[in-house]
């Protein structure tokens, strides 16, 4: 009997662990469509999001995550911020990652609270520059396809940027008639992109609510919204502006993620059907 049980809490922990390596490491290529006033010139144009990879590595030397990205062919890539994680700090390893993916698609980023809480903001933001991504923080950018055109803005993130909700204000003057895409690190966020008429926002930061509640489609805790998050993934839509939260890639303070698998986001643009 012993021996039995033995063997049982063996099998037991062997599951356990499968099952939790599965929550942690089993990429999710999760597809969303935005339908809206988009010019006609970006009608089925793709976007992918990277969001909150915090220094985790995935496979070797990030190749699931590449992987997805090339089969995804996006337009373009975006990443809203914790690329790297105070905790572990590895900018080598993020610029590896960085490098890659330049390969594949023009790449936005803005910054996300680790970036800054690492102290090594300033050395990621010229490596990456060189490396030929596009940061936007508290910027900018202008895209252009088949004639048409967008409207690509930045935040940088809220811990570095007090006066964030002026700054968007400034950034949105003049753009009534321009279909504009926000990247911005934190969704709890989400009133004041509303408020500033925001067409589109991808954001991060709440990683799923770190453990859903299965069925439910809830989170326990994100940072900054607490327990029981209002914000943990997926689409949310108030007054024309419809926000994207990525569950993200990595852990941080926390190590584990349950019935929340790490995800890339790819989005196609869509105009809304007459």
């Amino acid at each position: 009997m012993k021996y039995k049980r033995t063997i049982g809490c063996i099998c037991g922990g062997l599951l356990l662990g499968a099952f939790l390596y599965w929550q942690n490491d089993g990429l999710m290529l999760t597809k969303m469509t935005y339908h809206g006033d988009i010019p006609e010139g970006f009608d089925g144009y793709k976007i992918l999001q990277v969001a909150d990879l915090q220094n985790k590595v995935f496979g070797k030397n990030q190749e699931p995550i590449l992987r997805k990205i090339e089969q995804s062919a996006p337009d373009i890539i975006v990443l809203t911020g914790d690329l790297l994680d105070r905790n572990r700090t590895d900018v080598d390893a993020a610029m590896e990652f960085i490098k890659e993916i330049v390969n594949f698609a023009p790449v936005y980023f803005v910054s996300g609270n680790h970036e800054h809480q690492s102290g090594e903001w300033e050395r990621l933001s010229d490596e990456m520059v060189e490396a030929g991504v596009t940061i936007l923080n508290n910027g900018k950018s202008i895209i252009q396809r088949k004639g048409d055109t967008i409207t690509l803005l930045g935040l940088a993130d809220k811990r570095v940027n007090q006066h964030y909700d002026k700054i968007l204000h400034t950034l949105m003057a003049g753009q009534e008639d321009s279909f504009n895409i926000l990247l911005s690190h934190r969704p709890e966020l989400f009133e004041t992109y509303v408020a500033e008429g925001v067409d589109l926002v991808f954001t991060g930061h709440a990683h799923g609510g770190q453990i859903r509640i299965p069925f439910l489609k809830q989170g326990i805790f994100a940072p900054h919204q607490g327990f029981f998050p209002q914000y943990t993934e997926g689409m949310h839509e108030k007054g024309g502006t419809v926000m994207v939260v990525s569950r993200g890639l990595g852990n941080s303070t926390f190590p584990i993620r349950m019935f929340n698998r790490p995800e890339l986001i790819e989005l196609i643009l869509r105009m809304e059907q007459e």
